[in-house]
């Protein structure tokens, strides 16, 4: 009976497992979370741009080179304890001057 409850307890703690994951900007500062497997990253999203006084639309986050879908989960990602998500600030056109420059 002891082993059945084992194996039961065994399957709670992998549906449950944490992970610390980090969110680094452009700087090089971070910000840890602890979070289920089975969370969606949008929490995080939205936890870190609470934090950083940031607008979601403004920031793009990158795991593995690879834009993060906010409803993904650290699983879907195949994340592990210690992974780091880059935060990188949402850089819009250039200057129109080299624009035209370069149509003359």
């Amino acid at each position: 009976m002891e082993e059945g409850g084992d194996d039961n307890q065994a399957v709670v703690k992998t549906e449950g497992v944490v992970i610390n994951l980090v969110v680094k900007d452009q700087e090089g500062s971070e910000v840890h979370f602890k979070v289920k497997t089975k969370t969606r990253l949008e929490k995080v999203i939205d936890a870190y741009c609470k934090k950083k006084a940031l607008d979601a639309s403004t920031v793009r986050f990158l795991y593995d080179g690879n834009r993060v879908n906010p409803t993904s989960t650290p699983a879907s990602l195949g994340m592990e304890d210690g992974d780091t998500i880059d935060c990188l600030i949402t850089q819009l056109g250039g200057s129109t001057d080299s624009c035209a420059r370069h149509m003359d």
